[in-house]
């Protein structure tokens, strides 16, 4: 609810601070009081168009502060979150609006600069003003499906269609999925079909790039690897003076010593023995070696085998590690063609039922919808006669929108409708209605919604306009039902109406130095009194008019 409200130098306003409670707040005034200045300064700093004609004469800005108190649970906090708007205290909603004499307008929520369109938005959530040039929520048709729907309490029944729709297009986004591989595959078949034939001819073998490039590198020395073999088979072998001979000729004298010594160089000759076996070993192998790196043929071979898997590579635009891969993913996408009919029809089976789940599911809350309709115009119906509307009519209008417009919120549209006499056709209410009678249609509205709206504070303008005795009372002690679910705030001339107030207060103006002041007081007791009675009697306040007063007061207050 609306708890603060602080205003300076707005038109007649020089400075005023007031205070708000729970409950119905009634504003009355002599004509050209102020009352208009107050909601002017309210709307402004809710997100109006700044208007440099609103600062008072000879100030250079005016300024508006309004604060707020409203439940956690409130929607309005998880916007704020969103744009980290927290203020200090959870619990406490501070907006403001300043405007300059040249007409430059800014905007604060919580003490932090914002744009006029978040605070608007913000404002919108918090208050709902109803009057002759303001009027917000129920007049837009595109809340009316969700008002039915929260009148209705079907939270379930709509979140069931919620997620049947979501459904639907998860299995529709499948099913387009797979369309459209389907048809990239279509017009790549030839290119797979050729691709997968020279890959398989190819035959890449893992590793097999590293193996050959490494084995090229051999090659490539083969000429000073064969010559380094031959030189060192030379320098062993037994040929000419290689070691082999000379280590042969040195076991010969040393057999002959050890003869003559009686085995003295037994262990040395058995050493030698070992080192002419081991050079005979490295003889044979070196043999070997020569023989299988004297034919460097495979070269050639080698060549066009990695020239084969690099030209693959680059007209694939891959590496030839991934040519095995490119060769899988191929198959599959010729697979994904061959039986991509039978997935498809597969997957439309399933989207077909998953859109009958769906139009079920929407049909079942529109059903419900048509039964919470009837029963929010027979509850507006029963409130209109009493206001003064009673060749009025009021219906919900719900129409089933075209498929392609169907949503998660179902294949309804719905529309508030009035029609204001008696044979005349009906219409969008914020096209038929105006002025006094429309904040009287709002009323109505609102008395029944005001519950399931979970509304913080609502503002009506002068909703007395044109009526008058038991129509103007009926009016007030609809105002004070709805001041039990919200917070309500009435300007009225009406003392059938100002008498149903919980709080009264009385917008005056007076001359100080000069200037022309507007001020407001809270009022009770012998001041509230005087104050029904003038309305009542006019300019002269009449014994006869203090006792309506007080008759009047004491009946709203046994209604009350």
């Amino acid at each position: 609810m609306l708890s603060a409200l602080s205003i300076r130098n707005v038109v007649l306003i020089e400075k005023l601070d007031l205070d708000f409670q729970k409950g119905l707040c009634v504003f009355t005034g002599e004509t050209g009081a102020g009352k208009s200045i107050l909601l002017d300064s309210l709307s402004l700093v809710l997100g109006a168009r700044a208007d440099s004609s609103l600062v008072r004469h000879g100030c250079d800005r005016l300024s508006v502060v309004a604060s707020f108190s409203v439940s956690l649970a409130h929607p309005v906090y998880k916007v704020l979150a969103e744009h980290g708007l927290m203020g200090d205290s959870e619990d406490d909603i501070i907006l403001k609006r300043t405007v300059s004499k040249e007409g430059k307008s800014k905007a604060f929520i919580n003490d932090q600069p914002v744009s006029v369109a978040l605070l608007k938005s913000v404002g919108d959530s918090l208050v709902e003003i109803h009057g002759q040039f303001a009027s917000h929520h129920l007049l837009n048709p595109a809340v009316h499906l969700d008002v039915l729907d929260a009148y209705g309490h079907l939270t379930e029944t709509v979140a069931d269609c919620r997620r049947a729709y979501r459904m639907w297009q998860y299995k529709k986004s499948l099913r387009d999925d797979a369309e459209q591989r389907l048809m990239q595959a279509k017009q790549e078949e030839t290119f797979l079909k050729d691709s997968i034939e020279d890959l398989r001819s190819l035959n890449p073998i893992e590793g097999e790039e590293e193996e050959l490039t490494q084995k090229r590198a051999v090659l490539m020395n083969a000429e000073k690897i064969i010559a380094g073999l031959n030189t060192a088979y030379q320098l062993i072998s037994d040929e000419g003076q290689g070691a082999m001979r000379q280590v042969g000729q040195a076991l010969w004298q040393l057999d002959k010593a050890n003869t003559l010594s009686d085995g003295e160089f037994s262990n040395i000759f058995t050493l030698a023995e070992q080192a002419e076996s081991a050079l005979a070993d490295a003889t044979a192998d070196l043999e070997r070696a020569m023989q299988n790196w004297g034919d460097v043929s495979q070269l050639p071979q080698i060549d066009d085998r990695l020239f084969a898997l690099k030209d693959m590579a680059r007209k694939h635009h891959v590496s030839v590690a991934d040519l095995n891969g490119l060769l899988a993913d191929f198959e599959q996408k010729l697979a994904t063609l061959e039986n991509g009919h039978n997935e498809i029809a597969a997957l439309q089976k399933d989207e077909e039922n998953a859109r009958l789940t769906y139009i079920e599911c929407a049909q079942k809350l529109s059903a419900e919808r048509l039964k919470t309709a009837k029963n929010l115009d027979k509850a507006v119906a029963g409130e209109l006669p009493a206001l003064k509307l009673s060749k009025a009519s009021f219906l919900t209008q719900i129409q089933e929108v075209p498929s392609h417009e169907w949503n998660e919120h179902g294949m309804d549209k719905v529309v508030f409708m009035v029609s204001t006499n008696t044979g005349v056709p009906f219409a969008p209410i914020h096209k038929v209605a105006s002025g006094g009678e429309l904040s009287r249609f709002m009323l109505a509205l609102n008395v029944n919604l005001a519950a399931s709206e979970r509304l913080s504070t609502l503002v009506f303008d002068e909703v007395d306009t044109g009526i008058g005795g038991a129509t103007a009372a009926a009016v007030g002690e609809r105002l004070a039902k709805l001041a039990d679910e919200c917070q309500v705030l009435v300007v009225t001339h009406s003392p059938q109406v100002a008498a149903f107030g919980a709080y009264h207060y009385v917008v005056g103006k007076s001359e100080q130095n000069k200037t022309v002041i507007t001020h407001v007081k809270c009022i009770e007791n012998d001041d509230r009194l005087m104050e029904v009675a003038r309305m009542l009697s006019g300019a002269e306040i009449t014994e006869s008019g203090k006792q309506m007063a007080q008759e009047l007061l004491t009946k709203s207050c046994k209604k009350n």
